[in-house]
This record gives structure tokens, sequence and C-alpha cells, in this order.
């Protein structure tokens, strides 16, 4: 039983006649009847009564024209759903990112609702290292990540620039000098991130490199935690300036550059290389090129081959 043949048995039913029905579905009679014919064969029901000459129902006929046209409006509706969808009329974006990747997201998604009101929109905390793993079983369209995937699977678009940067708080000895040598933070007590990560193996290295102790007296799960603590006295930290960029603006912080400490950031955001991606994923990803494109560094657009 397929929905032609309801439609075709719905038209005889309403026309009360082959004749007619086939007119109204631009079909031959023949193919009408033929039509007919197979659905009851599939049902093993008599749906007409062929000794009358309106073409009058059976009881078999009576109940299966209420379910067909219940299933004929289905059709409808979900034509028209799937339409809403292409327009971005309705939907749901689904997105990963962690607590400090989420910040880029901010003025992308504000652009995005603004183009697209009808369009939900759910940002996922995850941990930076399970985010490929989520794009990969489905449970997110896209991921925002700030190291490059080596999973075949994912493509990988580079989408913002960021930097660590050294931040102490504005009563530290080092407040009010420009520049120090990472020598000098030898002695300085480190306020960390308590999740590994690959930028902090490369500060862990560079310390190394360059033979200087690298003292994390306290280890705390949140840049929020970290930023406040820097800001009561308790030490000095590394934070992604895009985390930290309210504070360094109102002085509750203060940069210091470390010559020695160099270290881009770059943000990504990932996807399943083969995916169908929805229609609000690709309105998604269009918004960032073309925000990329108006504003510029240190927001682009830069896909990556394949590793």
């Amino acid at each position: 039983m397929d929905l032609f043949q309801l439609e075709t048995f719905l038209a005889v039913a309403e026309e009360r006649s082959f004749s007619r029905a086939a007119t109204r579905l631009h079909r031959t009679q023949p193919a009408v009847s033929q039509a007919i014919a197979k659905l009851e064969g599939e049902l093993g029901e008599v749906l007409l009564d062929r000794s009358s000459r309106d073409g009058t129902l059976t009881d078999a006929g009576e109940v299966l024209r209420e379910y067909a046209v219940k299933l004929l409006n289905l059709r409808v509706e979900a034509s028209g759903a799937l339409t809403e969808l292409r327009e971005l009329h309705r939907g749901r974006l689904n997105l990963a990112a962690n607590e400090y990747t989420c910040l880029y997201l901010l003025p992308l998604l504000h652009e995005y609702r603004r183009q697209n009101p009808q369009i939900k929109v759910a940002v996922q905390r995850a941990l930076a290292s399970r985010i490929p793993d989520e794009v990969l079983s489905h449970a997110v369209e896209i991921g925002v990540l700030s190291f490059r995937p080596d999973d075949a699977q994912v493509q990988s678009v580079v989408v913002y620039r960021d930097e660590l940067v050294f931040v102490v708080n504005p009563r530290h000895a080092f407040a009010g000098q420009q520049e120090v040598a990472i020598r000098q933070l030898g002695n300085q007590n480190f306020i960390a991130h308590n999740i590994a990560s690959p930028q902090r193996l490369k500060v862990i290295q560079t310390f190394k490199k360059h033979k200087t102790p690298l003292q994390m007296g306290v280890e705390l799960p949140s840049m929020e935690a970290i930023k406040r603590f820097v800001e009561m006295g308790n030490g000095v930290a590394l934070v992604p300036w895009l985390a930290c960029e309210e504070e360094l603006k109102s002085g509750a912080l203060v940069r210091v550059r470390v010559k020695e400490l160099q270290l881009e950031r770059k943000l990504r955001l990932v996807y399943r290389r083969q995916a169908n991606l929805s229609h609000a994923a690709l309105a998604f990803l269009k918004v960032v090129e073309n925000y990329a494109a108006a504003h510029g560094e240190p927001f682009l657009y830069q896909p990556e081959r394949s590793l």
C-alpha cells in the first residue's frame, strides 16, 4: 500500500466514478482500476461496491477512507515542514563548546539569531577533548576547538586567531612593566586550569626549554575562577586573550608581555567531513564566513585540509 494507491482510492471515493477520478488524477481509467485492484489485493478486502453505479464504499472502504485522509494530510504536513526547514522558518542548531571557546560564539550567535529568529540554538558544554567524538556520534553537528583534530573524518575550519596572555593584578610588581623575560617567572605562583590541553603542554615545554621552573601552586576548574583568583592577588596566570578581554579593558587585570611566550591559539569549527549538514547548520557556517569577511582579524574563515 503506497500513497499513490491511497490518493487514487480517495479520488474514486470522492468522485464516485472511475472515469472522473482518472480525469482528476490525469491518469487513464485502466490505470485507476488497476491501482484500486492492487490495493484491494494487498489488503484482502473489497473497497468499492462494483454493483452500484455511484461507486459506493464497502464497510472496509469506509474504514480505509478515514485513514487515507489522515495519511495524505500528513504527507502535506511533512512537505510543508521540510519547506520550512529549507527556508529556515524552523529547525535546531546543535553546537558543542567549552567555557572558553563559547565566548567566540557569542557575536556570531547574535548575528545568526538576528537573521534566523525561528531557529532554536543549543550550545552543549563539553570537554574539548571529547568534542570530536560528540561530532562523529551525531550528538552535535558542529563543535568549537582550540586544536586541530587528527581524525580524518572531521573537517575543520579556522575561524579565529587568539593568543595566550600573561596576566597579573594591578598591584603586582610586574604590572608597571610592558615586558618581562621568562626567567623572571620562575618564582611566580601560576594559577592554572586543571584540565590538560595541547596549549598547557606547550607552556610546560617552553619553560623547560628556557630552564625555568613552572610553579602551578593552584589549579582551578574554570577560566572565570582563575581570573577572579588572580584579581584577588593570589598569583599570576596565562589565559586566552578572548577570555580576559573585558578585564584587560577595565583594568581588573594587567597584561605583561613575555617575549619567549608568544603562543597563538587558533579556534576551529569542526563537523563530520561526509555529513549532510542541516539547513540550520549550513546557514550558521555562512554567517561565520560572512562575519569574518565583514570584520576581518581576529575573525577569519579558512578550511583546513585533512591530515
